[in-house]
């Protein structure tokens, strides 16, 4: 059961209150925002809860069991904290909440009643709608290593070993001409084999996406003329000469670590775990899968 505050209390007990719910998200880049029902700023803890932003809550969704409870914010796109393109950029992704209630005539008279999470964001063309989970939605998230014959770290991370800011994993160039929304021509990459950045990463340094990341789907080098081709288009439209840097991709095959970055020894996978095909079929005298030990 939750107490609350011996001076919220004493408000609550006298049937006549000025209650109002405020909103304290913190992104996972460090930037905090406080949003309220109240028609004032309200401020606390170093926090000041904007008004009038649209920011409003729907009941929340909560069960006896392990379930993940749940509340819907819904908020118009006229909020200068919150804007278009943050939510497109998965800025608001996982953003940490936490959810007050208020006496706003006096706010020291408060009460935190749950935190969570960000989840899913639905975004229409004037609001958007986010999902808050309850901190049980990280009992829904797998813990430890995955046994699977292919990699399960990240080019370029402490467990994998392979310094992607060493001249043969790394280039820079700019967009020479566009193909649609997510491929383009690029200069200063043609002394990198064919696919070298494919599935790997690519940071723009100028234009309207400079300082986003995006992953590289295809890298194709055809008679000195270098096409990318993105996994996703981006937030803001590309533009001729806008520069990046882009970075190796790796499809986490242990032949590829091997031969690609000469990271045998860091390989983190189980390149010779039977696959679920090895598993179904039935023994047979005939060939390897004849019960014997593998």
């Amino acid at each position: 059961m939750k107490t609350f505050p011996k001076g919220l209390q004493q408000h609550l007990d006298t049937g006549t209150t000025t209650l109002s719910w405020c909103w304290r998200l913190t992104r996972n880049d460090g930037a905090v925002f406080g949003f309220t029902d109240h028609d004032r700023p309200l401020t606390f803890d170093g926090t000041t809860f904007e008004p009038e932003s649209g920011f409003t809550a729907s009941e929340i969704r909560s069960g006896a069991d392990l379930s993940v409870d749940a509340q819907d914010a819904e908020g118009v796109l006229t909020s200068t904290t919150i804007t278009e393109t943050d939510i497109l950029d998965g800025r608001w992704d996982n953003a940490a909440v936490e959810i007050w209630r208020v006496n706003w005539q006096d706010v020291a008279q408060r009460v935190l009643m749950r935190r969570g999470a960000i989840g899913q964001v639905r975004r229409g063309r004037v609001q958007f709608v986010a999902e808050m989970r309850s901190l049980a939605h990280v009992l829904n998230q797998s813990v430890g290593r995955t046994f699977q014959a292919t990699c399960d770290a990240i080019l370029g991370d402490a467990r994998c070993g392979v310094n992607l800011n060493d001249p043969a994993c790394k280039g820079s160039g700019s967009v020479v001409t566009l193909s649609g929304a997510r491929a383009f021509t690029a200069s200063g990459l043609t002394g990198f084999t064919d696919g070298w950045f494919a599935l790997g990463t690519l940071v723009w340094t100028s234009g309207a996406n400079a300082g986003r990341k995006a992953e590289i789907m295809t890298h194709v080098l055809a008679s000195s003329t270098v096409t990318i081709t993105l996994m996703e288009i981006p937030v803001r439209l590309l533009a001729t000469g806008d520069a990046f840097d882009i970075f190796a991709g790796c499809d986490k095959a242990f032949e590829t670590c091997k031969a690609k970055f000469t990271n045998a020894a860091n390989f983190r996978g189980f390149p010779h775990i039977p696959g679920q095909d090895t598993i179904v079929r039935y023994a047979a005298s005939s060939d390897a899968n004849n019960g014997e030990v593998l």
